[in-house]
């Protein structure tokens, strides 16, 4: 008994010290101190990561440089201007703001539909759910070769459906407006199962009471669904308008695999336009112009989104 009695006087006098060495050395490093030893090495590594390279390629904007020739020879503002002053670019800013209106709009509206049919209780939701969820875990490149044989006009699976009403397929990739449909109407069915994932997440977690006091009010479905279920799916639609809008933006592989950016630029988009620039003209200079603009227009655009949200968006 006397000898437990010392070992635990004993560590709880090693735990003093202990506690004391700590507290004498805490004031000399100071909370920033301690802070800037544990969390500096990580914001090292995210600044060389993410703000460096903004940097080096605001610098590679005034520049003219072939990615070949080790000078870089400094230009100012020449690419902006040539930019601003280019008939292609205005088209392509053009493809950017049809196909980011058609792909938004297309996975917002037809997510939340698919979302409301599927919260029903329904025979097999489960296995539909899933089905409409798995493009969204494929490749890109995979699905635009499945829908290239899908949409050709002579022997796709497509055309086969409208000859059955004695319709003719038009020739999808080779026209400019089919074109343009193909690729957005692509980007909807492979992105579609995450925006119904999430609206089905916000629908399950609206409380029941709001429903059952909308009954006793004597609001019907459409009532219902416009002062009810909109409303408390607010938050999610402005999360899920934020998230597609940049996810528009950055659409490549569809493109790349489907349309190469044709027939006549038509499907050129902002991103890639800066591709074609950079990897295919060896132009880094005017690249780097454009992923300048792409990065202030998603800057500005998500901006305008969050401010219309705190107005219009309820919490709660």
């Amino acid at each position: 008994m006397v000898q437990s009695r010392r070992e635990t006087a004993s560590r709880w006098t090693l735990a003093t010290a202990t506690e004391r060495r700590i507290a004498l050395r805490r004031p000399a490093l100071g909370d920033w101190g301690l802070f800037l030893l544990l969390a500096g090495p990580n914001l090292i590594l995210f600044a060389a990561f993410t703000y460096w390279p903004l940097i080096y390629n605001v610098y590679l904007s005034l520049t003219s440089w072939d990615m070949i020739a080790p000078v870089k020879d400094f230009v100012g503002l020449a690419n902006y201007r040539y930019l601003a002053s280019d008939r292609e670019f205005r088209r392509v800013l053009l493809n950017t703001v049809v196909f980011t209106l058609g792909t938004v709009g297309g996975t917002t509206i037809l997510g939340l539909l698919l979302a409301l049919l599927l919260n029903w209780p329904l025979r097999g939701r489960t296995w539909a759910r899933g089905v409409i969820f798995a493009p969204v875990l494929l490749s890109g490149a995979a699905i635009s070769v499945f829908w290239i044989n899908m949409l050709n006009p002579r022997f796709g699976l497509l055309a086969e459906l409208l000859g059955w009403f004695s319709l003719s397929s038009p020739n999808w990739l080779n026209h400019p407006i089919w074109a343009m449909v193909a690729v957005i109407m692509v980007y909807v069915w492979k992105n579609v199962g995450f925006s119904m994932v999430i609206y089905l997440a916000g629908l399950q977690a609206i409380p029941a009471e709001l429903y059952e006091a909308a009954r006793v009010d004597g609001a019907g479905h459409l009532e219902t669904f416009r002062w009810v279920t909109l409303p408390q799916l607010g938050p999610v639609t402005l999360f899920l308008l934020v998230v597609s809008m940049i996810s528009s933006f950055q659409a490549f592989d569809i493109i790349k695999v489907m349309t190469d950016g044709g027939p006549v630029n038509a499907t050129t988009t902002l991103l890639f336009y800066i591709y074609e620039q950079g990897f295919v003209a060896f132009n880094a200079g005017r690249a780097a112009a454009a992923s300048v603009f792409l990065f202030l227009a998603m800057l500005v655009v998500t901006a305008i989104q969050l401010r219309l949200g705190e107005r219009r968006v309820h919490y709660g």
